[in-house]
């Protein structure tokens, strides 16, 4: 499974990146045919300026979650919790 990282009109930092792989590369439990994962950070105007775009690729279908935080973390985990559900309700669908 690859995860890839965009970091829209600012740079992301190592510690960032590395919570964001660790993160994600977790979900692949949940549902086994995931193809790919892109994540997308981007800051916002308003006082939850960190949004976070999750796209998780599995066969015949895309799921996407996005989440607005205070800190690029909480957008993550908020996004990992969330993703977690979708993929196993995902799966049982193709039992």
């Amino acid at each position: 499974m690859e995860i890839r990282i965009q970091s829209l009109k600012f740079n992301a930092d190592v510690k960032l990146l590395d919570f964001i792989e660790k993160k994600f590369s977790r979900i692949e439990k949940f549902y086994d045919g995931i193809t790919g994962v892109d994540v997308a950070l981007s800051l916002l105007p308003d006082h939850e300026n960190k949004n976070v775009k999750v796209q998780v690729a599995v066969p015949g279908n895309t799921i996407v979650v996005e989440k607005n935080a205070k800190t690029f973390e909480d957008a993550v985990v908020d996004c990992a919790d969330i993703l977690k559900e979708k993929l196993v309700k995902e799966k049982e669908k193709r039992a």
